[in-house]
């Protein structure tokens, strides 16, 4: 399969690699060697490592491709020599002083973050909160997302390192026009401060799970550029 790029897909918070479970099969089946990154949310350079490992231990080129949190991970490990196009889904994608927390500072603070506890130094997504998360999914799949969330360490928000992937690498975007948990304004400026490739949709922030096609064409796009 490696006459097709790879595709490397890094979780953010309250999520596993699971989210990306409706795209998987499909890129699979088109023949892309495909790895989601089970990370931690230990810390931002553990979690780095992780998707860094992804690339190295997937064939040709790579597409990286991040949602929420994932899209700082990405931004990061995407500097690595393999990677040659960047997908972001909702994502963070901070420059190279800036925090994850210093970019959604800059914006209005979504309601998700009024349904959030902290218990042994980690952030939990309350209940109360599951429909600001990925609110256009059926009731069902909504709770196996909240019972398989990963759950971060409080100030990963805060860490930092070097990396800044997306000022060389050609980058898409998908934003998330319903999103409630990163504000769409702020994905709106970051594609702006990228030259991303601007990819709209109606969607809550888990357009993978509830607008898997509309994600899936994105991809094929970015890896049709290879």
């Amino acid at each position: 399969m490696a006459d097709k790029p790879s595709i490397v897909f890094a979780h953010g918070l309250w999520a596993d690699g699971s989210c990306f479970s409706k795209l998987i099969p499909t890129l699979q089946a088109e023949g892309h060697t495909v790895w989601a990154s089970q990370h931690g949310l230990d810390s931002l350079e553990g979690d780095v490592a992780c998707v860094t490992r992804g690339i190295n231990h997937v064939p040709g080129p790579v597409v990286l491709v991040g949602h929420s949190y994932g899209g700082t991970l990405i931004t990061k490990a995407g500097t690595h020599d393999r990677v040659g196009a960047l997908v972001y889904l909702c994502a963070l994608a901070p420059d190279e002083t800036e925090t994850s927390q210093q970019q959604q500072d800059k914006f209005d603070k979504t309601p998700v973050f009024g349904h959030i506890e902290v218990a042994d130094n980690r952030v939990y997504l309350k209940e109360s909160g599951i429909s600001h998360f990925c609110g256009d999914l059926p009731e069902a799949e909504q709770k196996l997302v909240l019972a398989t969330g990963a759950v971060p360490i409080a100030d990963i928000f805060e860490q930092q390192m070097p990396g800044t992937a997306w000022r060389t690498k050609p980058s898409w975007y998908v934003i998330g026009n319903q999103d409630e948990t990163v504000n769409p304004e702020l994905q709106r400026a970051a594609v702006d401060r990228m030259g991303a490739h601007a990819r709209p949709v109606d969607s809550s922030h888990v357009p993978m799970l509830s607008q898997p096609e509309f994600v899936l064409d994105v991809i094929r796009e970015a890896a049709k550029s290879l």
